[in-house]
């Protein structure tokens, strides 16, 4: 079974003229840098547009995006109303296998928002899936999880998915947004009513501590 391996990037939503002062932030005193910056994403569309703005930790990114209002309010403009500036707006997971973990997902109830992207982000290329909002509200007020698989280093991108196929995800989620669809990542009905977490092995307990607890005693 594919599994998420790794958080790949994050993507904050900020407030109307915030894009550039939190660029500053990440940047500048977290030492990201910038590898991709689009100032509209959808210079044609008369509603609505985003900036989007990708910033690269190495080991993981960060994707600002800020909305562009026109004849109506856009997506990103609503998630920031509600939720602040800075808030985010989605987490992406990386997978081993991103088909078998969606096969996965799907047996299990999981419901995805559209079909796989073949796409470049700004950290480089990727295939994608995006998940449904986590609770039954507006979707363009809901977070909602990313799934993605980018190349083994030195490898080819294995899909048999056009680049860009189907609708982006601004489209997607303009969509849910216009026909009302609130429609949740899942409902839980596949979850047992019995069902227990398992307690990790005592071999993954006594991995290498993490940065932060070394030195620390923690108490039975």
């Amino acid at each position: 079974m594919s599994k998420v391996s790794r958080v790949d990037h994050i993507a904050y939503a900020v407030a109307e003229g915030m894009i550039e002062k939190w660029a500053w932030y990440h940047i500048e005193v977290e030492g990201g840098k910038l590898t991709k910056r689009v100032d509209d994403v959808r210079p044609d569309d008369p509603d609505s547009s985003m900036k989007l703005w990708c910033i690269d930790f190495e080991s993981f990114g960060v994707v600002l995006v800020e909305g562009i209002d026109r004849n109506k309010k856009s997506q990103v403009t609503a998630f920031s109303d509600r939720h602040g500036d800075h808030s985010v707006q989605h987490i992406a997971f990386d997978t081993e296998n991103l088909e078998q973990f969606v096969s996965h997902a799907i047996s299990n109830g999981v419901n995805l928002r559209g079909k796989q992207l073949v796409s470049n982000d700004g950290f480089g290329d990727l295939k994608q899936l995006f998940g449904k909002g986590y609770a039954k509200q507006n979707a363009a007020e809901m977070s909602f999880p990313e799934y993605v698989e980018r190349p083994k280093q030195g490898a080819s991108m294995s899909t048999s998915v056009p680049q860009n196929t189907g609708k982006n995800f601004y489209q997607r989620i303009e969509h849910a947004r216009n026909t009302g669809d609130t429609s949740t990542l899942l409902d839980f009905s596949r979850m047992p009513t019995d069902w227990e977490p398992e307690v990790a092995s005592e071999n993954a307990a006594n991995r290498a501590p993490h940065p932060s607890n070394q030195g620390e005693t923690i108490p039975a």
